[in-house]
């Protein structure tokens, strides 16, 4: 059981992991800002917003982490098509799941407050999926 415990562990712990997080950084930069001016100031849906987020991010992140956090050097056209795999499979996880559960657990809020937290939330569940996902098979070497 301690085995297992200190493998997860040690996957969100490492240098890969640590770049990750650095490419993260700006990708939540501008990938958030665009989200919450497209859904605060445009009033756009919330699927809206929240996709914009991660079309703009996701190509920043492509790069940088291709390059950068898994120094990966196989097939371009495979590691593209794996890697859109990837993030939709975990933006729709994600936001399924943040979405239902917010509006639940923030039922006595606004709908703007609980889809804003809602949106927070599903930033950081699909941080965690994207990562495994990208890490283990969209660059997996």
């Amino acid at each position: 059981m301690q085995d297992s415990y200190n493998k997860i562990v040690s996957l969100f712990t490492d240098k890969t992991f640590i770049k990750f997080v650095l490419v993260g950084m700006v990708n939540v930069t501008v990938g958030a800002t665009v989200m919450f001016v497209f859904y605060n100031v445009f009033h756009f849906s919330y699927w809206i917003s929240s996709a914009s987020n991660y079309i703009v991010g996701s190509i920043v992140s492509y790069f940088l982490n291709k390059y950068f956090t898994f120094s990966y050097h196989g097939s371009s056209w495979k590691s593209i098509a794996k890697f859109i795999i990837n993030i939709a499979v975990c933006y729709v996880i994600a936001y399924s799941v943040a979405k239902p559960l917010m509006m639940w657990l923030l039922s006595s809020y606004s709908i703007t407050v609980q889809e804003n937290v809602s949106m927070t939330f599903g930033m950081c569940l699909f941080t965690a999926l994207n990562y495994l996902g990208q890490r283990f098979f969209a660059f997996k070497q």
